[in-house]
């Protein structure tokens, strides 16, 4: 019996799957059911707990009334389809009360400034008295109708009518046409501002601009009162008054209750006050020219400071967004944060009081002390941050820090440059090797152009190292203390001689001194970024260190030989392979200075050097493997020091090419080791580079006397090649040697006139095809077979051109058409024969 089913989904309408769907939508019907319920109450708790009626939502909204057509659809809670509005009704509303506000507003100013003059005074004062106690009237009636929007724009129309009011007075009152205009604007926004607030309180808060715009409006009458006197001083301190005024309010506790709005307004408020009053008092400060009027701007600053400060600390915790609680578990425990703007604040605070107090002190020292001053101050900032840090002040003394260590910056930034030429200025003196050593650091350093950086910039290095020694010692997590106050300290004592006017030899010994230390703490430390960092100082300054030292010779040699040992006591200690590296090629460059100098000093050519730099470059080499250093640094700064060796000798051909033999001999002995095989081809070129140096010393132009070497010493190593691997091919084993003399000869013979060269060239390529052909090689066989056929082209050339001079001109015509006749007969079979040598060449070797 066929089982029904339903005629629009063609499912079952029997058995055990239909019944349970039927019982999922049944299911799902009653969850949809349920949340429709749930979201018309919730949408009238949301309409009991706003103040202002909003309109219901659009129809559409909700779960569908019953299940869809088919025993097993499901019902779904979605919108139903409509068009979309673009703006919501509330939105609509307030920006056409707004525009139509807007437009009253001008419209009255325009009367009031324009027509004035046509009414009397009764007709004057009888319409703006009407108008703004009509104004002020009507958003009361219009809150008792729930119309609070409509209510707050005439409200905001009433406020413009008391301004045209005192605008108006003014322009009747001859007494009050007298007076200042500014201190007349200021006490209208006094009173206007006192009427206001009294207007929202009348009210019952039941508006919402009132308090506000009271607010605001409170904030002008003492800054203009002080700009109509002309005095910046009390400018300054009446906004930072208001902006005290406005933290106050803002940072009031949470639960006072207050207008709405009013919080908000007076932070920003007093964001923006308090931003225009320390930039007054700021200016008041750098302006200052007596200790006096710089007491006075800083008062003015550690009283923004303070504000700023208690607002900071007073500041509400931010929100904590409470985790979702799993089933079965309790509830979790939001943290509790600092508010975001709080660290601002005091980072402000502490800039402002860094500023305030350095003003003073800048009246009392020179100029090239100010910015040590100001640092100073900072440093004191910072000191009283760290006594803060703990509990409920931490936040507000992390900011305070922060401001500090900006000013820190400052300082850092305003000294670098004149320090980093008084630190790498000694490498001018690369370009004045054993001129002759200055008298003084200072000397040392100006002859060349460059500025010796004052004592005071060296002070700020040294404040510097031991505020970034006391914090890296604080908070040992931090990575950015240790290495910072690694490097100030070493600028502070690199500096130093040539800022106090030290003597040359005080200053050249105490730099060397500091690359020594450093180089010692590189071994010491075991905190791998400070070790970094004390390497990296440490060879920097041992580079100035000699560069210094190149003013004379006596202490080029001096410096060269306790930098050799500093570097070799830094390679030699286990540990950071870096700090080896960098101590393994420092050990090599020192000791080559001395092999290059010495001669020098001598009197003694270059190419004299050269022999002394290549024995410390060959140590470096043949030492690196059995001595545990870094065996590829060591190796490749004694090949470094081996080609400057090559370049010392090139003046002198003859040395040059000894210089260039004892290379090869050092990378044969090299190509000894088991893992440096490969030094080999370095050792073949490097000697027949020698023998062609001493050959064109000689006068040699042969090409066989360059080439005869090469080819030796390429079969060779061809054969012993093959004798390890038979199956290595022929072309990578012979093919280099050979090619090395015949095609080189086979050029030169090309030109040559004479028949000595092309006979022996000849018989030596013969040879070579017969030993290819019989030991069945295809390098020497197809290379020797191509040069012969070459040769004899060249020797037959002549004779040919002489006998097709002599022929008749239809003589070489005929002899090309027998020959293609004779092709063509046999194509076949020399086809045949074609594939059969291709096949005997494709077996070779």
């Amino acid at each position: 019996m066929p089982v029904p089913v339903c005629p629009r989904c063609a499912l079952p309408l029997t058995g055990e799957i239909a019944a349970e769907l039927r019982a999922v939508g049944t299911a799902l019907a009653a969850v949809d059911a349920e949340r429709g319920r749930l979201l018309g109450r919730r949408a009238q708790l949301l309409a009991a707990a706003r103040p202002v009626a909003y309109p219901p939502p659009p129809p559409g909204w909700g779960p569908r009334p019953g299940p869809a057509a088919g025993p097993f659809a499901v019902p779904f809670a979605r919108p139903v389809a409509g068009p979309v509005r673009e703006t919501s009704p509330p939105s609509a509303q307030n920006l056409l009360l707004s525009l139509g506000g807007a437009l009253l507003a001008v419209a009255v100013t325009a009367f009031t400034v324009v027509n004035w003059g046509q009414l009397g005074i009764g007709g004057r004062s009888a319409v703006l008295g009407a108008l703004t106690l009509t104004a002020l009237a009507v958003p009361a009636l219009l809150l008792r109708r729930a119309l609070s929007a409509t209510a707050e724009v005439i409200a905001c129309l009433g406020l413009v009518l008391l301004l045209l009011d005192a605008y108006a007075v003014r322009r009747v009152s001859a007494e009050l046409g007298e007076i200042h205009a500014l201190v007349y604007t200021a006490g209208c926004l006094a009173v206007v501002s006192a009427l206001w607030a009294g207007y929202g309180l009348l009210l019952r808060g039941r508006l919402v601009l009132p308090a506000p715009v009271a607010l605001v409006l409170a904030q002008l009458p003492l800054p203009l009162w002080a700009w109509a006197h002309s005095s910046v001083r009390g400018f300054a301190a009446a906004v930072l008054l208001a902006a005290a005024s406005d933290a106050a309010l803002a940072v009031t506790a949470p639960g006072r209750r207050l207008p709405r709005g009013l919080r908000t307004t007076g932070a920003v408020a007093g964001t923006v006050s308090g931003l225009l009053g320390l930039a007054a008092a700021l200016w008041l400060s750098l302006d200052a020219a007596s200790t006096g009027a710089a007491l006075q701007a800083c008062g003015l600053l550690l009283a923004g400071a303070a504000v700023a400060l208690t607002a900071a600390h007073r500041l509400p915790a931010a929100a904590p967004v409470h985790p979702v609680p799993v089933a079965g578990t309790p509830p979790l425990s939001a943290p509790v944060t600092r508010h975001p703007a709080a660290a601002l604040l005091a980072a402000l605070a502490a800039l402002v009081t860094i500023a305030g107090t350095g003003g003073v002190v800048r009246t009392w020292v020179a100029d090239d002390w100010v910015v040590p001053g100001y640092l100073g101050c900072a440093v004191a900032v910072l000191a009283l941050a760290a006594a803060l840090r703990g509990g409920s002040r931490g936040a507000t003394a992390d900011g305070v820090a922060t401001g500090a260590s900006a000013a820190h910056l400052l300082a850092a930034l305003w000294a670098v440059p004149a320090l980093a030429v008084t630190c790498f200025g000694p490498l001018s003196w690369v370009g004045s090797i054993w001129s002759g050593a200055p008298h003084s650091a200072h000397d040392a350093l100006t002859p060349h152009g460059l500025r010796v950086a004052p004592p005071s910039m060296v002070v700020v290095a040294g404040l510097l190292a031991l505020v970034l020694t006391a914090t890296a010692l604080r908070r040992p997590a931090w990575r950015v203390p240790g290495p910072a106050a690694v490097v100030c300290g070493a600028v502070t004592v690199a500096a130093l001689p040539a800022a106090a006017g030290a003597t040359y030899p005080v200053a050249l010994s105490l730099r060397l001194a500091l690359a020594v230390a450093l180089l010692a703490a590189a071994v010491a430390v075991r905190v791998p970024l400070l070790s970094r960092t004390a390497l990296i100082a440490g060879t920097a300054t041992a580079g100035t260190a000699v560069a210094w030292g190149l003013a004379g010779r006596t202490a080029t040699f001096a410096v060269l030989g306790v930098l050799l040992a500093a570097f070799a006591g830094t390679a030699a200690v286990r540990g950071d392979i870096v700090r080896r590296t960098v101590g393994a090629v420092g050990t090599v460059a020192c000791a080559t200075g001395p092999a290059w100098a010495g001669p020098a000093a001598a009197g003694h050519p270059s190419q004299v050097a050269a022999f002394l730099v290549l024995a410390v470059g060959a140590t470096a080499v043949l030492s690196a493997a059995p001595s545990g250093w870094p065996r590829q640094a060591l190796e490749s700064a004694g090949w470094v020091a081996a080609a400057l060796a090559v370049v010392l000798a090139v003046p002198d051909a003859p040395a040059l090419a000894l210089v260039l033999a004892a290379a090869g001999v050092l990378a044969a002995a090299l190509a000894l080791r088991q893992d440096r095989r490969q030094a080999v081809y370095a050792a073949g070129a490097l000697t027949a580079a020698a023998s062609w140096v001493r050959l064109a010393a000689s006068g040699v132009t042969t090409p066989e006397a360059y080439t005869l070497s090469l080819t030796a010493a390429g079969l060779l190593v061809g054969w012993l090649r093959r004798r390890r691997d038979p199956a290595a091919s022929s072309w990578s084993s012979y093919g280099p040697g050979l090619a090395a003399t015949l095609l080189p000869s086979l050029v030169t013979a090309w030109g040559d006139a004479h028949w000595q060269r092309p006979l022996l060239l000849g018989a030596g390529a013969l040879a070579v095809t017969l030993l290819g052909a019989r030991h069945r090689l295809r390098a020497p066989l197809l290379l020797g077979g191509a040069v012969l056929v070459l040769l004899a082209l060249h020797e037959l050339a002549p004779y040919v051109v002489q006998v097709v001079g002599a022929a008749p001109r239809w003589l070489p015509l005929a002899v090309a058409g027998l020959l293609l006749l004779a092709l063509g007969t046999t194509y076949e079979r020399r086809l045949r024969d074609v594939r059969r040598v291709r096949e005997v060449i494709g077996r070779m070797r």
